[in-house]
């Protein structure tokens, strides 16, 4: 009897054959430089298009020229509007009518916030006075009587921003009506505003004061 034990039969190894490219058949066209050309420009026109919705419905930026918003803001400060409130009372029907205090800049004439031409001048002002408000600038002091002031109240006094308001001068008894606001500028000696060329209308606002980005410095939320 032979003692030697049979080794095992050697077992079958898997060698991986190696992974070729994909080779494109002879009947598949590649891109043709004009496809991507025009693929180039569609990017291109798709971004400008959103570009310009984003400036005519969003926000857009500003700088400031004058001195008629100082000390709240300077000449050449960069400032960001927020336009989403004026467009959505566009789409409801609704007038915008921003709360008081709110910085808004606005188109000096009647044109709606769509008619930015260069003919149309636009003025950046504190909102004062909101509509149904009885308005009173006397002794260098607003005084705004309404439903929930029967007794009057001065709103650069209990308002946030009127820790440093000049003496306003000018005398003005009004009555706003509906859709209509009283801006003033914070530097009150050397600001044109509706204590010379009256209330503005709703449809007058571009948009709302939300941010200065420059200088860097001096960035504020608003």
């Amino acid at each position: 009897m032979n003692d030697e034990t049979t080794p095992p039969p050697p077992q079958p190894v898997a060698t991986p054959l190696p992974v070729l490219p994909d080779e494109p058949a002879d009947n598949q066209s590649r891109p043709s430089g004009w496809h991507e050309l025009f693929s180039t420009i569609g990017i291109l026109l798709t971004a400008l298009v959103v570009a310009l919705l984003i400036i005519a419905f969003v926000f857009r930026s500003y700088q400031v020229d004058g001195p008629s918003m100082e000390n709240t803001l300077q000449n050449a400060d960069k400032l960001i509007i927020w336009k989403i409130p004026r467009t959505w009372a566009d789409i409801t029907g609704h007038p915008y009518i921003p709360n008081r205090g709110d910085i808004i800049v606005f188109n000096e004439s009647g044109l709606s916030q769509f008619d930015d031409t260069q003919d149309s001048k636009q003025l950046i002002k504190r909102v004062i006075g909101l509509p149904g408000d009885h308005l009173v600038l006397s002794n260098g002091v607003y005084t705004i009587y309404n439903k929930a002031h029967p007794s009057g109240f001065e709103p650069d006094k209990t308002l946030p921003y009127g820790k440093n308001i000049p003496t306003t001068s000018g005398n003005v008894n009004i009555t706003l009506g509906k859709g209509q606001l009283f801006v003033s500028g914070d530097n009150r000696p050397d600001s044109l505003d509706s204590r010379a060329f009256g209330p503005i209308n709703a449809n007058q606002i571009v948009g709302k004061l939300v941010l200065r980005v420059f200088p860097v410095n001096q960035a504020k939320a608003f």
